[in-house]
C-alpha cells in the first residue's frame, strides 16, 4: 500500500455534479487515512456544500477552482478545444503533471474519453483505450467487461490489444496469473461472429500473454466461466446497461410483490439479512466505476446519474489502481510485444 495517494476530482460532472460528488469525498477521506482529493469545480459552489456537511476545513479536501463546466450536451472535439479551465480538464492535468495520481469523472464520456486522450496521450503501443468494468457473476469473482463503449467499433487488432489490457486488469484485481479471457460473439461456436472477431480470436489463441477459453455468448457474462469478456464499444455498452436495468427491474418487482400482503411483509422481515445480501451484491452502485485503460495515468469514469455511495465506489476504484500501478503493467506487457514482434522481423 503506498503511503500517500491523491487524486483529482471532477465535482462538476454528470447529472447531480456536487450534490453526489462531494458527499462521495468526505466519506472517501474518512475511509482512507493516506488519501487526498482534488476537488475541480466551481469554488463556490464546493465551498457551500463543504460546510454543509461541516468538512470545509478538512485538511485532505483541496479546492481547485475552475470557472467552466463540461456539459453532457458538449460535443467531445468542442470540449477539447475550448474547455481548457474546465473540471474535467483541470483534472486530467493535474494528472498528467503528477500532482494527482488519478481523476475520476461522471461527466460526459465522449468529452471525457478525447481529453483524456488528448492530455495524457496512449501507452507506446497501444492504439485505443477501452473502458472495463467489474460485472457480478454467479460466482465469488466478478468479470471483467471491455469495452463498454469507449469505441463503438473495433477490428481484430484493437480487440486483441483489449484481450492483453483485460487480462492485466483481472490479474491485479484477481490475484491470479492467468485469468481467463474470451469474446464475446453470437454464438460460442468457432463458426459464428463475422470475419473481425475470428481474427481477433487467432490473435488471441497465438498470444503467450492471454489466457484465451473461446467465445461466449451474452447468457455467459454471468456465469463466471471466464475472467475477462472482450468486446466492441456498442456491444458491451449495451450489454451493461441491460444488465443494471434488469438488476433493478428484479429488485423493484421483488419488493413490490414483498409490500402487497401481511404475511409477505412478516417474511421480508424473517429474511431481511438474506435479502439486504443478495441486494448488496447485484446492486450496480458497488461496481460503479469503469477504468479508461490503456492511457499513460489513471482515469476513472463514474456514471453519469451516479449517487454519492456509487460515486465513492468510483473513487475507491481509483484506489486501487494507483496501488496495482496498471498503466506500469500494462505497458510492460506491450513492451514485450514490441519486442517479440520486432524480432520476429
Amino acid at each position: 500500500m503506498l503511503t500517500n495517494l491523491t487524486i483529482a476530482l471532477d465535482m462538476m460532472g454528470g447529472d447531480y455534479g456536487p450534490r453526489s460528488s462531494i458527499p462521495a469525498a468526505v466519506c472517501a477521506v474518512n475511509a482512507h487515512a493516506n488519501l487526498t482529493l482534488i476537488l475541480c469545480g466551481n469554488e463556490q459552489v464546493i465551498t457551500n456544500q463543504l460546510e454543509s456537511l461541516d468538512s470545509l476545513s478538512h485538511p485532505r479536501l483541496i479546492i481547485r477552482h475552475c470557472s467552466e463546466v463540461v456539459t453532457n450536451a458538449c460535443e467531445p472535439a468542442l470540449a477539447v478545444r475550448s474547455k481548457k479551465d474546465s473540471s474535467m480538464r483541470v483534472a486530467l492535468d493535474l494528472v498528467k503533471s503528477g500532482e494527482a495520481q488519478a481523476c475520476v469523472s461522471s461527466g460526459n464520456t465522449g468529452a471525457l474519453f478525447f481529453m483524456a486522450h488528448y492530455v495524457l496521450k496512449m501507452l507506446p503501443g497501444v492504439k485505443r483505450p477501452a473502458l472495463i468494468s467489474a460485472v457480478p457473476t454467479e460466482r465469488k469473482n466478478p468479470v471483467y467487461l471491455l469495452d463498454l463503449g469507449a469505441n463503438v467499433h473495433c477490428d481484430s487488432e484493437i480487440l486483441y490489444q483489449f484481450g492483453i489490457m483485460g487480462s492485466v486488469v483481472a490479474g491485479q484485481a484477481l490475484g491470479c496469473d492467468n485469468p481467463k479471457v474470451s469474446l464475446l460473439n453470437i454464438g460460442s461456436e468457432d463458426i459464428k461472429g463475422h470475419e473481425g472477431i475470428k481474427q481477433a480470436a487467432q490473435l488471441m489463441q497465438q498470444s503467450p500473454y492471454i489466457n484465451y477459453t473461446g467465445y461466449s455468448e451474452g447468457s455467459d457474462i454471468f456465469s463466471g466461466k471466464a475472467d475477462v469478456i472482450v468486446c466492441e464499444g456498442f456491444v458491451g455498452n449495451v450489454a451493461l446497461k441491460t444488465c443494471e436495468g434488469i438488476a433493478k427491474l428484479i429488485m423493484k418487482k421483488f419488493t413490490s410483490a414483498l409490500e402487497k400482503h401481511l404475511i409477505y411483509k412478516c417474511m421480508a422481515f424473517i429474511l431481511s439479512p438474506i435479502i439486504k445480501k443478495l441486494y448488496n451484491r447485484v446492486n450496480p452502485d458497488q461496481y460503479n466505476g469503469a477504468s479508461l485503460v490503456g492511457l499513460r495515468g489513471i482515469v476513472v469514469k463514474s456514471h453519469g446519474n451516479a449517487s454519492a455511495k456509487a460515486f465513492q465506489a468510483a473513487i475507491d476504484e481509483a484506489v486501487k489502481e494507483v496501488e496495482r500501478q496498471l498503466p506500469d503493467k500494462i505497458a510492460a506487457i506491450f513492451e514485450k510485444t514490441h519486442s517479440k514482434n520486432s524480432a520476429a522481423e
